[in-house]
C-alpha cells in the first residue's frame, strides 16, 4: 500500500515539475538549473563523506551536465559577458571533475559557494522578467 501511494506522489511530484519548468520565463529556467547543480554538488559532498563513491561520481556527473547545458545555452551575441559565462562554466566543470578524480570537495564546495552567489543574482534577474516563456530558447549569458 505504501508503495502505491509513493509512486503516485512521486508520479505527481513529477507532473509539478515538469509544468513549473515548461511554464518558467527564462530566467526563472536559469534559477531551476542553478538549484538543481547545486542540489547534486551536496549529494555529492555527502556521498565523500559517507564513502559512498558511485553517489558521488553520479552527483557531480549531473551537476556537471547541468553546467554544460547552461554553457551550450548562451547567446554570445550579447556582448563580452557570454563570454566570461561561458568560461565561468567551462572552469567550473574543469573543478568537479577535479573533485571527482581525486574524490576531494575542497573543489566542490568552491564551485558551490560561486553558484550560490550567481544564483541570487539570477533571482533577482528572474523577478524582472516576465512570466511566460520568451520565444527563441534559454538566454543564459546575462
Amino acid at each position: 500500500m505504501w508503495g502505491v501511494c509513493f509512486v503516485a506522489e512521486t508520479d505527481a511530484y513529477s507532473q509539478y515539475r515538469e509544468t513549473q519548468i515548461m511554464t518558467a520565463s527564462q530566467g526563472k529556467l536559469v534559477v531551476l538549473l542553478y538549484e538543481g547543480a547545486i542540489r547534486f554538488m551536496d549529494a555529492a559532498t555527502a556521498g565523500l563523506e559517507s564513502k559512498k563513491y558511485d553517489a558521488v561520481n553520479n552527483n557531480l556527473l549531473r551537476a556537471q551536465d547541468i553546467l554544460t547545458e547552461l554553457a551550450l545555452s548562451i547567446n554570445f551575441d550579447v556582448g563580452e559577458i557570454a563570454t566570461k559565462m561561458y568560461n565561468l562554466y567551462m572552469y567550473f566543470n574543469r573543478r568537479l571533475v577535479e573533485a571527482n578524480i581525486r574524490k576531494d570537495r575542497e573543489p566542490i564546495l568552491e564551485v558551490r559557494g560561486m553558484l550560490v552567489s550567481l544564483l541570487e543574482a539570477w533571482r533577482q534577474v528572474a523577478d524582472k522578467m516576465p512570466s511566460r516563456p520568451q520565444p527563441g530558447g534559454l538566454n543564459v549569458s546575462g
